[in-house]
């Protein structure tokens, strides 16, 4: 079972210093397999990125940073791998992104499946590329059918596993899983979890990126209105139930978006009795 964990650069010092602290702290507890440092939407955050994943990887654990598609050409994307390839990086997340506010259209890749093919044909398996999976659908999805067969494209074009957009229905991962294998993907399918600690953070980035939140969670969620410690504990709960369920039905890993913290993901993880 491999246990990753997501981490965003920081835009201050305070947070630089913040994340090491949180990053120490994970992996001293639970060793991850890898983390994965996410890449700002046009770029936004490409230095920052960088900067993230030298220093975990200065630190002697596995890092994984994001590409994507919008506003990359192929010379910037070159760019990009050569620099990671000169640090020893292995592994790369390969995704589509999101075009931010302003922007009109993608670069010269469109679609992850292009990022991806593009990688492969500039370094060979030098990385182990992940993509993304959309278990409840990408929100800018024509169909359930289009969007999982563009999902395939990308396993088929060189990826070597997918992480999952987070969600709380455990049959949309199931479901999404048989369909994706029925279609001949062969890779592992991993997980991604959100743990749940602050209701307001939750419902936005949830109807941001089209992650459903199941009616009675957000009952719930909303019935605690500013009880802070109630909201911790009821979603450590029902996430901890969320993440037996996946691996007691035999989910190839759990990747944890830890938002920079570590007290969810450590008390979750305790919970499951995983091995650190």
């Amino acid at each position: 079972m491999e246990l990753s964990i997501e981490f965003f650069p920081p835009k201050t010092p305070e947070g630089e210093n913040k994340l090491r602290l949180v990053r120490e702290r994970l992996s001293e507890e639970l060793k991850p397999a890898f983390y994965s440092v996410t890449f700002g939407a046009g770029g936004s955050t490409q230095s920052g990125t960088l900067k993230v994943v030298s220093d975990i990887h200065a630190a002697g654990a596995s890092v994984a940073p994001h590409l994507s598609c919008v506003g990359s050409s192929r010379d910037s994307v070159r760019e990009m791998l050569k620099q990671y390839q000169a640090l020893g990086i292995k592994r790369i997340v390969a995704l589509r992104g999101d075009l931010p506010s302003g922007m009109g259209q993608y670069g010269e890749f469109h679609h992850a499946n292009e990022l991806v093919e593009f990688i492969r044909l500039e370094t060979g398996d030098w990385f182990h590329i992940d993509v993304a999976a959309y278990p409840e659908s990408h929100p800018q999805a024509k169909s359930p059918a289009s969007d999982i067969g563009f999902f395939v494209q990308k396993m088929k074009a060189g990826a070597n596993s997918a992480v999952t957009q987070y969600f709380y229905n455990s049959d949309a991962y199931f479901r999404f899983v048989d369909e994706a294998y029925d279609l001949g993907v062969t890779q592992p399918i991993i997980p991604g979890i959100m743990p749940i600690t602050n209701s307001t953070q939750l419902l936005r980035f949830s109807d941001a990126c089209g992650a459903e939140i199941p009616r009675w969670i957000r009952l719930r969620l909303q019935s605690y209105g500013d009880d802070t410690a109630s909201i911790r504990a009821f979603g450590e709960e029902v996430v901890t139930d969320l993440c037996d369920q996946l691996l007691s039905v035999g989910a190839p890993g759990i990747h944890f978006y830890s938002l920079n913290q570590a007290d969810a993901v450590l008390g979750i993880t305790e919970n499951l009795n995983l091995p650190s």
